[in-house]
Protein backbone atom coordinates (compact mmCIF):
# COMPACT_ATOMS: atom_id res chain seq x y z
CA UNK A 1 0.00 0.00 0.00
CA UNK A 2 1.79 3.48 -0.73
CA UNK A 3 2.03 6.07 1.76
CA UNK A 4 0.25 8.88 -0.14
CA UNK A 5 -2.76 10.22 0.51
CA UNK A 6 -3.50 12.51 -2.50
CA UNK A 7 -7.02 12.34 -4.35
CA UNK A 8 -6.33 13.18 -7.76
CA UNK A 9 -3.07 12.77 -9.85
CA UNK A 10 -2.19 12.90 -13.42
CA UNK A 11 0.78 10.46 -14.83
CA UNK A 12 2.13 10.97 -18.35
CA UNK A 13 3.54 7.65 -20.10
CA UNK A 14 0.92 5.83 -18.36
CA UNK A 15 0.42 2.68 -20.54
CA UNK A 16 3.71 0.75 -19.39
CA UNK A 17 6.43 0.28 -17.61
CA UNK A 18 6.65 2.49 -14.53
CA UNK A 19 3.53 4.85 -15.69
CA UNK A 20 1.58 1.68 -15.51
CA UNK A 21 2.69 0.56 -12.36
CA UNK A 22 2.40 4.10 -11.24
CA UNK A 23 -1.20 4.14 -12.43
CA UNK A 24 -1.91 0.39 -10.49
CA UNK A 25 -0.26 1.87 -6.70
CA UNK A 26 -2.28 5.18 -6.71
CA UNK A 27 -5.50 3.12 -7.32
CA UNK A 28 -4.03 1.58 -3.49
CA UNK A 29 -3.60 5.20 -1.92
CA UNK A 30 -6.46 5.90 -2.51
CA UNK A 31 -6.77 8.22 -5.67
CA UNK A 32 -10.27 8.81 -5.99
CA UNK A 33 -8.97 10.41 -10.17
CA UNK A 34 -6.29 8.98 -11.88
CA UNK A 35 -5.70 10.75 -15.47
CA UNK A 36 -3.81 8.45 -17.27
CA UNK A 37 -2.20 10.30 -20.40
CA UNK A 38 -0.89 8.59 -22.55
CA UNK A 39 0.63 8.52 -26.51
CA UNK A 40 -1.61 5.93 -28.14
CA UNK A 41 -4.72 5.10 -25.79
CA UNK A 42 -5.91 2.68 -28.16
CA UNK A 43 -2.84 0.84 -29.65
CA UNK A 44 -1.60 -2.69 -28.72
CA UNK A 45 1.24 -0.99 -25.84
CA UNK A 46 -2.09 0.13 -23.96
CA UNK A 47 -3.74 -2.67 -23.58
CA UNK A 48 -2.88 -3.78 -20.05
CA UNK A 49 -3.90 0.08 -19.23
CA UNK A 50 -7.65 -0.28 -20.99
CA UNK A 51 -8.03 -3.00 -18.83
CA UNK A 52 -7.13 -1.77 -15.78
CA UNK A 53 -9.28 1.07 -16.74
CA UNK A 54 -12.22 -0.74 -17.58
CA UNK A 55 -12.14 -2.82 -13.74
CA UNK A 56 -12.09 0.94 -12.30
CA UNK A 57 -14.74 3.21 -13.89
CA UNK A 58 -14.86 6.36 -12.81
CA UNK A 59 -11.51 6.38 -10.87
CA UNK A 60 -9.21 5.80 -13.91
CA UNK A 61 -9.64 8.47 -17.20
CA UNK A 62 -7.58 7.47 -20.02
CA UNK A 63 -6.04 10.90 -21.53
CA UNK A 64 -4.79 11.39 -25.03
CA UNK A 65 -1.22 12.89 -24.37
CA UNK A 66 1.63 13.44 -26.58
CA UNK A 67 4.54 15.46 -24.49
CA UNK A 68 6.35 16.50 -27.50
CA UNK A 69 3.43 18.05 -29.09
CA UNK A 70 2.46 21.18 -27.56
CA UNK A 71 -1.21 21.13 -28.78
CA UNK A 72 -2.03 17.56 -27.28
CA UNK A 73 -1.01 19.16 -24.07
CA UNK A 74 -2.87 21.88 -24.13
CA UNK A 75 -6.01 19.96 -25.03
CA UNK A 76 -5.48 17.24 -22.23
CA UNK A 77 -5.37 19.94 -20.08
CA UNK A 78 -8.38 21.49 -20.66
CA UNK A 79 -10.37 18.08 -20.69
CA UNK A 80 -8.67 16.96 -17.41
CA UNK A 81 -8.97 20.55 -16.04
CA UNK A 82 -12.84 20.34 -16.97
CA UNK A 83 -13.42 16.87 -14.57
CA UNK A 84 -11.39 18.27 -11.74
CA UNK A 85 -13.85 20.64 -10.32
CA UNK A 86 -12.59 22.80 -7.74
CA UNK A 87 -11.05 21.10 -5.84
CA UNK A 88 -8.30 21.20 -8.68
CA UNK A 89 -5.00 18.25 -9.09
CA UNK A 90 -2.96 17.08 -6.34
CA UNK A 91 -0.48 15.33 -7.71
CA UNK A 92 1.43 15.84 -11.29
CA UNK A 93 4.08 12.68 -12.44
CA UNK A 94 6.11 13.57 -15.55
CA UNK A 95 6.97 10.08 -16.29
CA UNK A 96 6.71 10.33 -20.14
CA UNK A 97 10.51 9.49 -21.35
CA UNK A 98 12.68 8.01 -24.31
CA UNK A 99 16.28 6.96 -24.01
CA UNK A 100 18.10 6.96 -27.84
CA UNK A 101 20.97 4.04 -26.83
CA UNK A 102 23.17 6.70 -28.11
CA UNK A 103 26.62 7.73 -27.82
CA UNK A 104 27.91 11.57 -28.29
CA UNK A 105 29.68 10.38 -31.61
CA UNK A 106 26.47 8.48 -31.94
CA UNK A 107 23.52 10.70 -31.13
CA UNK A 108 22.07 12.03 -34.60
CA UNK A 109 20.61 15.53 -34.92
CA UNK A 110 17.11 13.72 -34.72
CA UNK A 111 18.10 12.12 -31.48
CA UNK A 112 18.92 14.87 -29.30
CA UNK A 113 15.67 16.90 -30.72
CA UNK A 114 13.41 13.69 -29.79
CA UNK A 115 14.94 13.16 -26.51
CA UNK A 116 14.72 16.67 -25.31
CA UNK A 117 11.45 17.08 -26.71
CA UNK A 118 9.73 14.59 -24.60
CA UNK A 119 12.26 14.40 -21.30
CA UNK A 120 12.41 18.04 -20.36
CA UNK A 121 10.66 20.64 -23.26
CA UNK A 122 7.19 18.22 -23.06
CA UNK A 123 7.16 18.39 -19.17
CA UNK A 124 8.08 22.14 -18.89
CA UNK A 125 4.87 22.70 -20.69
CA UNK A 126 2.79 20.17 -19.15
CA UNK A 127 3.50 21.78 -15.73
CA UNK A 128 2.42 25.42 -17.31
CA UNK A 129 -0.87 24.13 -18.61
CA UNK A 130 -2.04 22.03 -15.42
CA UNK A 131 -0.59 24.32 -12.94
CA UNK A 132 -3.95 26.54 -12.60
CA UNK A 133 -5.42 22.75 -11.42
CA UNK A 134 -2.18 22.19 -8.98
CA UNK A 135 -2.66 25.90 -7.64
CA UNK A 136 -6.29 25.88 -6.87
CA UNK A 137 -5.73 22.32 -5.21
CA UNK A 138 -3.53 23.83 -3.02
CA UNK A 139 -5.69 27.39 -2.67
CA UNK A 140 -8.58 25.32 -1.26
CA UNK A 141 -6.01 21.98 1.15
CA UNK A 142 -6.61 24.11 3.79
CA UNK A 143 -3.00 23.00 4.76
CA UNK A 144 0.14 25.23 5.80
CA UNK A 145 3.27 24.65 4.02
CA UNK A 146 4.06 21.92 1.53
CA UNK A 147 3.15 18.01 0.64
CA UNK A 148 2.56 15.93 -1.70
CA UNK A 149 -1.18 15.86 -0.78
CA UNK A 150 -1.56 18.95 -1.23
CA UNK A 151 -0.01 20.12 -4.70
CA UNK A 152 3.30 18.91 -6.09
CA UNK A 153 5.34 17.87 -9.53
CA UNK A 154 7.36 14.96 -9.58
CA UNK A 155 9.50 14.72 -12.18
CA UNK A 156 10.85 11.36 -13.04
CA UNK A 157 14.54 11.66 -13.70
CA UNK A 158 17.20 9.36 -13.45
CA UNK A 159 21.36 8.95 -11.75
CA UNK A 160 22.04 9.31 -15.08
CA UNK A 161 21.47 12.90 -15.15
CA UNK A 162 23.64 13.71 -12.42
CA UNK A 163 26.73 15.50 -13.36
CA UNK A 164 28.67 13.68 -10.65
CA UNK A 165 27.42 10.20 -10.76
CA UNK A 166 28.19 9.68 -14.57
CA UNK A 167 31.40 9.73 -14.58
CA UNK A 168 31.86 6.75 -11.90
CA UNK A 169 29.13 4.75 -13.68
CA UNK A 170 31.07 1.56 -14.88
CA UNK A 171 31.74 0.83 -18.65
CA UNK A 172 30.74 3.34 -21.26
CA UNK A 173 28.22 4.74 -21.02
CA UNK A 174 25.36 4.63 -24.72
CA UNK A 175 22.16 6.88 -23.35
CA UNK A 176 24.11 10.33 -24.29
CA UNK A 177 21.08 11.83 -25.00
CA UNK A 178 18.99 10.67 -22.45
CA UNK A 179 21.54 11.52 -20.07
CA UNK A 180 21.87 15.34 -21.08
CA UNK A 181 18.25 15.65 -21.78
CA UNK A 182 17.29 14.31 -18.09
CA UNK A 183 20.17 16.99 -16.84
CA UNK A 184 17.89 19.66 -18.15
CA UNK A 185 15.04 18.25 -16.75
CA UNK A 186 16.60 18.58 -13.30
CA UNK A 187 17.29 22.05 -14.08
CA UNK A 188 14.10 22.81 -14.81
CA UNK A 189 12.94 21.09 -11.43
CA UNK A 190 15.03 23.64 -9.83
CA UNK A 191 13.06 26.67 -11.89
CA UNK A 192 9.92 25.21 -11.39
CA UNK A 193 10.69 24.79 -7.17
CA UNK A 194 11.62 28.80 -7.47
CA UNK A 195 8.48 29.79 -9.23
CA UNK A 196 6.26 27.77 -7.63
CA UNK A 197 7.35 28.41 -3.66
CA UNK A 198 4.99 31.46 -3.14
CA UNK A 199 1.92 28.76 -4.18
CA UNK A 200 3.41 26.05 -1.96
CA UNK A 201 3.50 23.56 -4.98
CA UNK A 202 6.00 20.83 -4.04
CA UNK A 203 8.39 20.07 -7.08
CA UNK A 204 11.67 17.06 -6.92
CA UNK A 205 13.20 15.31 -9.29
CA UNK A 206 13.02 11.59 -8.06
CA UNK A 207 15.40 8.84 -9.88
CA UNK A 208 13.65 5.47 -9.96
CA UNK A 209 16.50 3.05 -9.55
CA UNK A 210 17.64 0.98 -12.50
CA UNK A 211 14.20 -1.14 -13.20
CA UNK A 212 13.61 -4.22 -15.76
CA UNK A 213 10.93 -2.24 -18.21
CA UNK A 214 11.42 -1.85 -21.72
CA UNK A 215 13.67 1.34 -21.47
CA UNK A 216 15.79 -0.28 -18.41
CA UNK A 217 16.56 -3.88 -19.75
CA UNK A 218 16.50 -7.01 -18.45
CA UNK A 219 19.58 -6.82 -16.73
CA UNK A 220 17.74 -4.24 -13.99
CA UNK A 221 17.82 -5.11 -10.61
CA UNK A 222 14.69 -3.44 -9.23
CA UNK A 223 11.04 -4.59 -11.14
CA UNK A 224 8.51 -1.74 -11.22
CA UNK A 225 6.37 -2.98 -8.15
CA UNK A 226 9.37 -2.59 -5.97
CA UNK A 227 10.61 0.94 -7.59
CA UNK A 228 6.75 2.52 -7.49
CA UNK A 229 6.40 1.52 -4.12
CA UNK A 230 9.94 3.21 -3.10
CA UNK A 231 8.75 6.30 -5.13
CA UNK A 232 5.38 6.46 -3.31
CA UNK A 233 6.61 6.02 -0.02
CA UNK A 234 9.12 9.08 -0.59
CA UNK A 235 6.42 11.11 -2.36
CA UNK A 236 4.18 10.53 0.44
CA UNK A 237 6.69 11.84 2.95
CA UNK A 238 7.70 15.29 1.06
CA UNK A 239 7.67 18.01 2.91
CA UNK A 240 9.02 21.46 1.98
CA UNK A 241 12.09 20.46 3.37
CA UNK A 242 12.97 18.32 0.21
CA UNK A 243 11.51 21.26 -2.46
CA UNK A 244 13.42 21.49 -5.32
CA UNK A 245 15.05 17.90 -4.40
CA UNK A 246 17.27 15.43 -5.92
CA UNK A 247 16.31 12.22 -4.99
CA UNK A 248 16.12 8.42 -5.26
CA UNK A 249 13.07 6.04 -4.48
CA UNK A 250 14.98 4.59 -1.54
CA UNK A 251 15.04 8.60 0.08
CA UNK A 252 18.51 9.07 -0.66
CA UNK A 253 19.67 12.44 -1.51
CA UNK A 254 21.66 12.51 -4.49
CA UNK A 255 24.30 15.01 -5.96
CA UNK A 256 23.87 17.19 -9.31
Amino acid sequence: MAALKTCSALVTGANRGLGLEMVKQLLEAPCSKVFAGCLDIDGPNSEALMELAKKHPGVITLEHLDVSDPSSIKESAKKVGSLLGEKGLNLLVNNAGVLPPKSMFTATFEDMINAFNTNMIGPLFVIREYLPYLRAAAKVSGKSGMSSDKAAVINISSNAASMSIVPSLLGPFPFFPYSISKAALNMLTVYTAMELKTDEILCISIHPGWVRTDMGGDKAPLNTKESVEGMLRVIGSLTEKQHGGYMDYTGKTLTW
